[in-house]
């Protein structure tokens, strides 16, 4: 198991290094006990019915409580009256729950929207830093607390502001970071409200708890590891990052992958916080057994791993710019006293100065170590957000530039735990599972000893077949396994001679009547002869059909894709046309030629006016033509110099192609300099073609 984060290594040492369970657990039950006998009294408030919350029950009597949470409100000046205004005590409808976008000043009665208003501000003596700080005022104005088992709530009162006034004045001996938050879009958001240092997220209430806790964590004699990790598992829960939310009962509610400060935030008393999560701690102690486990620190560029060892490998890569991951890290590594070496963060991050580029070049050095040590022949899994496509075209490139070869592409469903195939990753906007193999070493020498020829073409889509799973079944259906489809095929044939430097010998008609003849089709996947049978065999026991795919068209290329799938069948262009027009969603930027056009160029059509798929033996001249007139269109973009905003994407690809042959690649890059840069950075192909190209002029 390997992170760069020291904190992700600590989670993961600790959840797989096996432990006296009910040692561990009387251990942190003790410290929560002597730290709560010291600070418990920071809790402890006067029960009242006064202003309660007509929702809850109460007891008679009026003991003493101890408080659940606390909520804090911000305070917002009036840019009518200059009034200050309670957030909580304007917009919040304590009936319902319910927080209103817009409220009315309680003065002048003006409709205000948060953004209209300026925070209240104040400066303070930090005694830590030994400087003044300017900070925004936030007011605690609403209590839960518990009395033996019943829950109550009310309103601030002078008695809860003088504990409060208390612990502001009192100065606590026990240690806790105040570091300033690192550089960083998250790290940095909340330096408006005065909120700089890591101690400066945390009310002094809970500064002064948790520095008690850690304090004696650090004394104790066992279990010291295990008890920091439940320590640092509450941080950011027991911090200012918690939401307070009326409609959701729920206490603990920070936004998850970012360090937004809520306008009401719930302070929740620790001790609560702990005691519960020591339960769920032990819960998934109990599910550890003794197995080895290697537990490494650093970046994956350069793991100290031998080279053709590893069986399996499962990689959770970062997602382009979804998450500041070492930002993220930051309040809990303070604590820790280990803070994330970031310099090779593979990240997409201005904090950094790491954009796309840098981004691809740090995954694609992860992916060179993965495939260094991973056995030949063997497997590797990426799952990956495809927030953005270009992103997911970096990774898949680095993938490629790697050695990797992808052999299947799906999307995950979290929420079912389903799986579905992907027939169009530029339109996936999902977590996608990606399954990539490293070649075996035997095929690599017999490639590059006919590198250039179609015997090396053939020789990689008989290891590639080989590698394909022969069937899949998704809920008692057969599925069509995509990989094995003819465009596929040839796809991932172009993309393994290009990224080793390699002249494609074979167009697209050759390729389809190639495999066609060496190989076995059914249900428009291609088998190797000892496949088929296996396929055939697990058809009849089913007896059901394999489901059929859809595709989204949003290019020429998808929609001659289509059509193929579709064409199976002859049909008419009034048989086509409705579910066409259904699957297409066309990209702004590209020139999109009519149904009739596409079917003209790339199919042929009966005595009844139904379209057909070419035969094999024909459709090399069917190919040749349609290409001579890409061809000339590509010839128009190579003679201009501006930028393109209107374009043929499939003459884009067929020049590219020719041009690498008649290795042209000044053509390439300048076209390509021509293009869009979102554009080259969404196209697989046209990114693979003109990377290559720019590598090869350098």
């Amino acid at each position: 198991m390997n992170d760069l984060s020291p904190a992700a290594t600590f989670i993961s040492y600790n959840y797989n290094t096996p432990v006296d369970v009910i040692d561990f657990e009387d251990e942190a039950r003790r410290i929560l006990i002597e730290s709560e006998e010291e600070c418990g009294w920071v809790y402890e408030v006067q029960h009242s019915e006064e202003e309660s919350n007509p929702f809850l029950d109460f007891n008679e009597g009026n003991p003493r409580g101890k408080i659940n949470y606390t909520v804090w409100s911000d305070l917002f000046v009036c840019p009518n009256c200059s009034k200050e205004l309670v957030f909580w005590d304007v917009a919040v409808d304590k009936s319902s729950g319910s927080v209103s976008e817009d409220f009315s000043c309680s003065s002048c009665l003006m409709m205000l929207k948060k953004k209209d208003c300026e925070r209240a501000q104040e400066t303070v003596y930090d005694k830590v830093l030994e400087d003044n700080i300017v900070k925004s005022v936030q007011v605690p104005v609403w209590l839960n607390y518990s009395v033996g088992m019943k829950k109550h709530g009310r309103k601030i009162t002078e008695s809860d502001y003088d504990v409060i006034r208390k612990i502001e004045d009192m100065d606590i001996s026990y240690w806790f970071p105040s570091d300033r938050m690192i550089i960083g879009t998250e790290t940095r958001r909340n330096d408006k409200f005065g909120v700089r240092n890591v101690h400066h997220f945390y009310t002094k209430r809970n500064l002064y708890v948790l520095s008690s806790i850690y304090d004696k964590i650090q004394a104790s004699k066992h279990h010291k590891e295990l008890l920091m990790l439940m320590f640092t598992s509450q941080l950011i829960n027991i911090s200012k990052l918690n939401r307070y939310r009326p409609q959701v009962s729920f206490p603990y509610n920070p936004l998850s992958g970012t360090m937004y400060m809520s306008s009401m935030i719930s302070e929740a008393n620790i001790f609560k916080a702990y005691s519960a999560k020591i339960k769920r701690i032990v819960e998934a102690l109990d599910m550890i057994n003794e197995r080895g486990v290697y537990v490494s620190n650093g970046s994956l560029t350069n793991i100290n791993v031998e080279e053709n060892s590893i069986d399996y490998i499962f990689t959770d890569p970062p997602f382009g710019n979804n998450l500041n991951y070492s930002e993220l890290s930051f309040i809990w590594e303070s604590w820790l006293k280990v803070i994330t070496n970031n310099k090779l963060e593979a990240i997409i991050n201005p904090s950094q100065k790491k954009g796309l580029l840098e981004y691809q070049q740090l995954m694609e050095s992860c992916f060179l170590t993965c495939y260094r040590i991973l056995k030949p022949g063997r497997w590797m899994t990426v799952e990956f957000h495809n927030s953005q496509n270009s992103v997911w075209n970096a990774i898949q490139e680095a993938l490629l530039r790697a050695g990797f070869i992808v052999a299947d592409v799906r999307t995950l469903d979290k929420q079912q735990g389903s799986f579905k195939q992907v027939t169009n990753t530029s339109a996936v906007k999902q977590d996608l599972v990606i399954s990539a193999y490293k070649p075996k070493e035997i095929f690599k020498r017999r490639f590059l000893e006919h590198a250039g020829s179609e015997e090396a073409v053939w020789e990689f889509v008989r290891q590639h077949l080989v590698q394909l799973p022969v069937f899949v079944i998704n809920k008692d259906k057969l599925e069509i396994v995509t990989e094995r489809q003819n465009f596929l095929l040839f796809d991932r044939m172009v993309a393994y001679h290009i990224m080793n430097g390699i002249s494609v010998p074979i167009d697209a008609s050759d390729f389809y009547k190639g495999l066609k003849e060496r190989f076995i089709p059914r249900d428009s996947m291609y088998f190797l002869s000892d496949q088929v049978n296996e396929y055939d065999n697990k058809r009849v026991k089913m007896d059901v059909e394999p489901i059929q795919m859809s595709m989204m068209v949003v290019d020429e290329k998808s929609a001659i894709a289509w059509l193929y799938a579709q064409l199976e069948t002859p049909q008419t262009r009034q048989d086509l046309l409705p579910k066409f027009m259904q699957e297409l969603h066309q990209l702004k930027h590209e020139v999109m030629p009519e149904l009739d056009v596409i079917l003209n160029e790339n199919f042929l059509q009966d005595d009844v006016g139904k379209w057909y798929v070419a035969d094999l033996n024909k459709q090399s001249d069917l190919d040749k033509l349609r290409n001579k007139r890409l061809l000339k269109d590509y010839e128009e973009y190579v003679k201009g110099t501006g930028k393109l905003k209107i374009f043929r994407t499939e003459a884009i690809r067929a020049g590219f192609d020719h041009a690498w042959k008649q290795r042209d690649f000044a053509a390439i890059v300048n076209v390509g300099k021509r293009l869009p840069e979102k554009v080259i950075q969404e196209d697989p192909a046209l990114l693979m073609y003109y990377d290559n190209a720019l590598s090869r002029m350098e």
